[in-house]
Order: structure tokens, then C-alpha cells, then sequence
């Protein structure tokens, strides 16, 4: 299953579009949309606007490819999860969002194993495409912070 993503802040129905068109043209694979406050709503995959915190991680954990906007959320639950993600950038050109972060973002995580990029909406396709081809595994991070990184906020406290 492909589990994809736009958060709950703002509308992004041209992802929500593509992500929609790619599971029409691959009827095999099901796809699940969380779309938000969006206007499009899909014809060829399941959706909802909003899922409790609960399903969503639930989701995260059992999808076979995380696809979503290249917010940091998405980006955390998918390398707790262990789960290959695939972030494109909302477009601020285009009021997606209220700044250009997303853009440092994808720069960032690039080259992070278990996270694919889409430079744009127009790549999603294609991408998708690759990300399930290559069958790699998922990033990983722990929900706990490392052991020194705790000792030296231990420290820190204690002088």
C-alpha cells in the first residue's frame, strides 16, 4: 500500500492530483490520500481529509512507500517507522505555503538513506515509480535521543 500525505496546515491539490492520477493508472497498487483542507478530491484512490494521529502512524508503518509534502512531520514518523519516504516541496510561488523551508528541506535530506526526492509535483510520477523499482528499505531514527547527547544535557543541568 502507498500511504500519502499533505499534513493538515494547507491545501496541496496538485500533489494530491498527481498522487490521485498515478494510482488510476496502477490499479494493483492501493493508495491511501490524506488530502486536507484541498478542493480535489481523488477518483482512483481511498481518501480522507484528516486521520486521527493514531491511523496515520498505523499507516506510516504499514505502507510499502510514505509519499508526502516535504514537511518535517512526515519526514520524522516515516524514519521512526522505518518506512521509504518520498517528499516533494510545496511551491510558494503558488501560496502551498507561507515560506520557502521545504525547499532547504528536500536540499537536506537528499541523500538520507530510505528518503527519495521529487524536485517537483510534475517528478511525483516518475518517482514513485523508481522508489517502488528500487524496493529499498526505510531511514531509521530512534524516538529516544542518543545516550551522550543525554549525558551531556544531564551534565548541563547538574552544573
Amino acid at each position: 500500500m502507498i500511504f500519502a500525505s499533505v499534513g493538515s496546515m494547507l491545501p496541496f491539490d496538485r500533489f494530491v492530483r498527481s498522487v490521485d492520477e498515478w494510482a488510476g493508472a496502477h490499479p494493483e497498487t492501493p493508495v491511501f490520500l490524506q488530502i486536507g483542507k484541498g478542493e480535489y478530491e481523488p477518483r482512483h484512490a481511498e481518501f480522507a481529509r484528516i486521520v486521527t494521529p493514531a491511523d496515520y502512524t498505523r499507516r506510516v508503518k504499514e505502507a510499502r512507500l510514505f509519499v508526502a509534502h516535504a514537511g518535517m512531520g512526515s519526514i520524522l514518523q516515516a524514519l521512526e517507522a522505518g518506512t521509504p519516504i518520498l517528499i516533494t516541496p510545496r511551491d510558494l510561488a503558488r501560496k502551498e505555503i507561507t515560506n520557502g523551508h521545504q525547499e532547504a528541506t528536500i536540499t537536506h535530506f537528499r541523500d538520507r538513506p530510505g528518503i527519495t526526492v521529487a524536485e517537483t509535483v510534475e517528478a511525483l510520477p516518475a518517482a514513485i515509480d523508481a522508489a517502488l523499482a528500487t524496493e529499498t528499505s526505510g531511514g531509521s531514527l530512534s524516538a529516544a535521543a542518543p545516550a551522550p547527547f543525554l549525558e551531556k544535557i544531564a551534565a548541563f543541568i547538574a552544573a
